[in-house]
């Protein structure tokens, strides 16, 4: 009967995924590059994760949030990222009905949880800072856990309500997504039927969304500024740089590539747009764990620890 419905609602059994602008003499050097950077991806965020589980050192708040976002990377790269290698590798563009709705979906989710957990992370940084005298009683493990829970309960209920509302519609003709993946933006576009109510509810609730965690982000940072600048200081400024810019980095790289995908009005921008969709779906994944192993102290000292260990096993 499920399967019934899925196929009953569209006369479009798949869809064909344009992919990145490249030339065909090009496919070959622009695979290599993606699976490289898809690897360094998978490994650089696991390699974090394994750190933070066996380094006792690492065992806080911050880490522990960072540990979930590093597996929230993974996912989220993993979403798009294989299925555009193997449509590179073996020029075949379709992906089924129900591949394409199910690809959305988890791409809703992981994006959502990737905004949260930078929201998230943005207000331990703000504990940290502003009330460090309290940041043991505040930011206790009951709290944390919370954060990271509901953080996965909201986004699984946002991805599920634009699944659910999607597939009610019907799409006819024109089968061709401007994208290397299947995104909520495209197929609403391309449907045939009235898709008023899928409209508002991207523009109300992933809105109210959208505002809350980057809004959670800018607020804590604010409050990290006055604080930081009502007695300025070199040492403290100097800690609270060290303490928030690898966050602030991934934020911006993060919201900056993006909001140009999402908030460009031209309709001839399909290259451009695809571009800046390699670079949150691709491109930030794979940085983050660059950006805060280079410039964090505790994340190096593990991984001295961790590599003098296996050493120690030869």
């Amino acid at each position: 009967m499920s399967s019934m419905r899925w196929e009953n609602q569209s006369s479009v059994s798949e869809f064909l995924l344009l992919g990145l602008p490249i030339r065909p003499e090009q496919q070959g050097l622009f695979f290599a590059l993606f699976l490289g950077m898809y690897l360094t991806t998978v490994l650089g965020n696991l390699l974090i994760i394994l750190l933070i589980r066996l380094d006792s050192r690492l065992h806080t708040p911050m880490y522990f949030f960072l540990s979930h976002l590093a597996f929230s990377d993974v996912s989220f790269s993993s979403v798009t990222v294989p299925k555009m290698l193997k449509n590179m590798h073996t020029q075949q563009m379709s992906i089924s009905y129900r591949g394409c709705i199910s690809q959305m979906y988890f791409f809703l989710f992981f994006a959502c949880l990737d905004s949260f957990l930078l929201a998230v992370m943005a207000f331990d940084r703000y504990v940290a800072i502003c009330q460090p005298l309290h940041y043991t009683t505040i930011m206790r493990q009951e709290l944390c856990v919370s954060l990271v829970v509901g953080s996965w309960f909201v986004c699984l209920i946002h991805s599920l309500l634009h699944t659910l509302l999607l597939i009610q519609v019907s799409f006819c003709g024109d089968s061709n997504i401007p994208n290397f993946f299947c995104d909520l933006s495209a197929l609403v576009k391309m449907s045939c039927s009235d898709v008023s109510l899928n409209e508002l509810v991207i523009f109300t609730e992933a809105g109210l969304l959208f505002t809350l965690s980057l809004g959670g982000i800018l607020g804590s940072y604010v409050r990290i500024g006055t604080t930081v600048l009502r007695v300025p200081s070199t040492k403290r400024l100097f800690k609270a740089f060290s303490t928030c810019g690898s966050h602030l980095l991934v934020v911006s790289l993060y919201y900056g590539t993006a909001a140009g995908v999402y908030f460009s009005s031209s309709s001839t921008s399909r290259d451009k747009d695809t571009i800046a969709s390699v670079m949150y779906t691709v491109v930030t994944p794979m940085l983050n764990p660059f950006i805060y192993s280079l410039r964090n102290r505790d994340i190096k000292q593990a991984l001295e620890t961790f590599v003098n260990k296996v050493n120690f096993f030869k």
